[in-house]
């Protein structure tokens, strides 16, 4: 039986899973964000070819708990911050909000990532139980005042 604690936090988490930049290829952000959902998580996706400014404005106007970025392109170094500083323009932080990045991402440029706000980032073969088991965890300890 599920701990009725924990699906209770599950049902009020938002998470906003979007593709910045011209990648085209989505089948891992969808996968991730259906696996949220399935988890008990209001998804919002955005779609691909999103800007930095869509992105920020959309976890704005939809209060989300948790950004979720996949970019298979290697352009990760370049939106991912711009994304963060985007959303700090709105009140967006890593203090209030989960920024996760996933996608082809070396491990060095997810160390610098997480040195630009980003708690956590995940590559190819990431089980989404442990995404979602990851998101749980961490956005009770945002300061959401």
């Amino acid at each position: 039986m599920p701990d009725t604690d924990a699906a209770a936090v599950a049902e009020k988490i938002r998470v906003l899973v979007a593709k910045p930049g011209l990648d085209g290829h989505d089948r891992g952000a969808k996968i991730v964000a259906r696996a949220l959902r399935d988890a008990g998580m209001e998804v919002i996706y955005t779609g691909i070819r999103q800007t930095p400014d869509m992105i920020a404005e959309a976890a704005l106007q939809e209060d989300v708990h948790v950004i979720a970025l996949s970019v298979l392109s290697g352009a990760h170094l370049e939106l991912f911050p711009r994304i963060v500083d985007a959303c700090r323009e709105r009140g967006i932080t890593p203090q209030n909000t989960l920024f996760l990045g996933g996608g082809i991402i070396p491990p060095d440029d997810a160390a610098m990532l997480q040195g630009v706000g980003f708690s956590a980032v995940f590559g190819p073969g990431a089980h989404t139980g442990d995404i979602a088991a990851y998101v749980r965890e961490h956005v009770p300890a945002l300061d959401r005042s």
